[in-house]
């Protein structure tokens, strides 16, 4: 019987709503907290370059919550110097390696591993020799797996932007047989498999009719449709999409 499918919740917009106006309300880890008494099973949180939203005090502070918690903190990170100090530093259950753009408003496609392995790879080495499992948020491509296996990477986690932002069922049909094709690949290649970007009530469920696949990552549907239902009452109704799905 196939394992539960694990639902990491991604707190990084609530801080995007704190730091429009400054101060300290509303307050992520207080998300993060909510997140897992309604049935999170791990938090995710993003410190950019420009700290546009996480910060380095609400790393601190969620280090040791997810801690005391026995739950996992998956700490998203660009593939810098700076970044991989302060994941050492921290040690995460797990980081992943996240293409990151000043520009952009929120992270556009996968990280480009294929022709960077020379850049990766020690970085994924330092992390795992430090016990931080290693993941790289990639396209879901025959080249960009491979590369990633190459790495030394623990984890995949597929960027489903395209498969959640298509209208056209035909081509939402063939994405996500792309996105199948290349988790039935990372399964061969002994990566598990992670799936986040744009995923909802509807769309969660469907990616689940993908065997290999054993977490989903979510967070700004979340936040977003807290707002009229509340944080709680969102998760569970996730929580509740997901194992339906089964």
């Amino acid at each position: 019987m196939r394992e539960r499918v694990r639902l990491g919740v991604n707190i990084d917009h609530v801080a995007t709503v704190r730091n429009a106006r400054g101060g300290t309300h509303p307050d992520p880890v207080r998300a993060a907290e909510a997140a897992l008494a309604a049935g999170a099973d791990g938090i995710t949180a993003h410190l950019r370059e420009d700290r546009r939203h996480i910060t380095d005090s609400d790393i601190d502070v969620l280090s040791a919550l997810c801690a005391r918690a026995g739950k996992p903190l998956n700490f998203e990170m660009a593939v810098t110097d700076e970044m991989l100090a302060i994941a050492l530093r921290h040690r995460p259950h797990a980081a992943c390696l996240v293409p990151e753009r000043r520009e952009e408003v929120t992270t556009e496609g996968g990280l480009a591993v294929a022709g960077f392995e020379a850049r990766i790879a020690p970085v994924a080495k330092a992390l795992a020799q430090a016990g931080v499992r290693v993941s790289l948020f990639i396209e879901p491509s025959e080249a960009q797996v491979e590369a990633a296996a190459a790495v030394g990477a623990q984890v995949v986690e597929f960027h489903t932007g395209r498969y959640c932002h298509l209208t056209d069922p035909g081509e939402r049909e063939v994405e996500f047989e792309r996105i199948a094709a290349a988790a039935a690949q990372a399964d061969i290649l002994g990566l598990e498999v992670h799936a986040g970007h744009g995923l909802d009530y509807d769309t969660s469920p469907r990616m689940l009719a993908i065997p290999e696949i054993r977490e989903l990552n979510i967070g700004h549907f979340l936040i977003g449709e807290s707002i009229f239902v509340g944080l709680d009452a969102a998760i569970r109704r996730m929580r509740a999409a997901m194992d339906a799905a089964k």
